[in-house]
């Protein structure tokens, strides 16, 4: 029997605290960050920066500590002038500052156009599998989730997507090219459907995920954008740009969208720390993408090495690869906890029978095709 000021003790569970429903029972999105000699899980640039961009970025990062007792631009101006600058001349489609949006990384891009477009009592559609937080993020800002097809060879499956559109009416559709987890990319004329049936259910927002085009085979889908108000095209600086730490993601998009997203954006959200990162990072973009074009040969390379051996491979234009398939006792997830004994860490990412590995340096890659090779010849013995 509890006296005066005696509390019974126990322990509380994530799921016996007062949070909504629809968070309880859900997992964290993460990756095992485990201490192996290779790892190739999530999709980083492998190489370190260069030294003279370390060097530039002390430099600015110095200039911006000298007024850290002042508030950031909150607009950040300089550095969506930058990125605008960049697109046009890549992605070849001219877009200005008015056009640019940037945050905390891709994931707070993503946060921002939920929270403006989507949230309670409304609803976003993705085509999985497909990257994760996008319906994470969907849940996280009380927008219903909607799961929508593909085919059995990852592509989108148009006319199933476009009936789910015209049935579900979303006011957020997600459309991510290249495709994670599957290295998949999206043909134009594929949005375009998409966008038109979203358009036709009711004027909603298509938002393209383009986080690894700077990977890809093919060109950008930014040019899409013109005419079309209510498409929204993201990017990030940390897979091509080699700064997964910096956490810059931004938008492109007509200058309704960037407006609108202010009215939810946290003040000053992007520290003036982070915003003379990115604009140092800016100056080097020949030599970040000259690293590009390294990975890409690379990520090709284990493409062919991977269907040599016997994998099923599915066609990347990401700077990773997925292969399978796996059955059998353990299935992927067996195979993964075989690779990661041999040192080498890939990602299971919860498709069934396969796997996804990212592209690392030559020295890294050889350790991977090792450790499968001698996986082969274990299960052929």
């Amino acid at each position: 029997m509890e006296g005066p000021g005696q509390v019974t003790q126990h322990v509380t569970g994530i799921d016996d605290l007062p949070i909504r429903d629809e968070l309880k029972g859900k997992s964290p999105y993460g990756a095992p960050q485990l201490d192996v000699p290779v790892r190739l899980n999530t999709n980083e640039n492998p190489y370190p920066l260069p030294e003279p961009l370390v060097q530039r970025i002390a430099e600015r990062v110095a200039e911006a500590a000298r007024s850290l007792n002042r508030y950031p631009d909150r607009d950040a101006v300089e550095l969506r002038t930058e990125l605008a600058r960049y697109l046009t001349r890549t992605a070849k489609h001219q877009v200005g500052v008015e056009n640019v949006w940037a945050a905390n990384g891709s994931n707070e891009v993503i946060q921002q156009l939920l929270q403006t477009f989507g949230g309670p009592g409304r609803t976003a559609i993705g085509f999985e599998p497909s990257y994760s937080m996008h319906g994470l993020i969907s849940r996280g800002t009380g927008t219903g989730w909607i799961s929508g097809p593909r085919n059995d060879d990852f592509t989108i499956d148009v006319e199933a997507a476009t009936k789910a559109i015209a049935e579900h009416a979303p006011d957020v559709t997600f459309i991510t090219s290249p495709n994670n987890p599957t290295g998949t990319a999206v043909e134009a004329e594929t949005v375009l459907a998409l966008y038109e049936a979203a358009q036709a259910a009711k004027p909603s927002l298509v938002v393209v995920d383009e986080a690894y085009i700077e990977f890809s085979h093919g060109d950008s889908l930014l040019p899409l954008i013109a005419g079309r108000p209510n498409l929204v095209v993201s990017r990030t600086m940390s897979k091509a740009f080699g700064a997964a730490g910096l956490r810059l993601g931004y938008l492109a998009a007509h200058p309704a969208v960037v407006d609108a997203v202010q009215l939810v954006r946290l003040p000053y959200h992007l520290s003036a720390v982070t915003q003379a990162t990115a604009l140092a990072a800016l100056e080097h973009t020949d030599t970040l993408l000259a690293y590009v074009e390294q990975l890409k040969q690379e990520r090709d390379r284990l493409v062919g090495e991977l269907r040599a051996l016997g994998y099923e491979v599915t066609p990347s234009d990401a700077n990773f690869v997925q292969f399978g398939r796996f059955e059998g006792e353990g299935g992927a997830h067996a195979v993964w906890q075989q690779i990661l004994d041999r040192g080498v860490l890939v990602r299971d990412n919860g498709v069934p029978g396969w796997l996804r590995v990212t592209a690392g340096t030559p020295e890294e890659n050889d350790a991977f095709l090792d450790a499968v090779r001698d996986l082969k010849k274990e299960h052929s013995a």
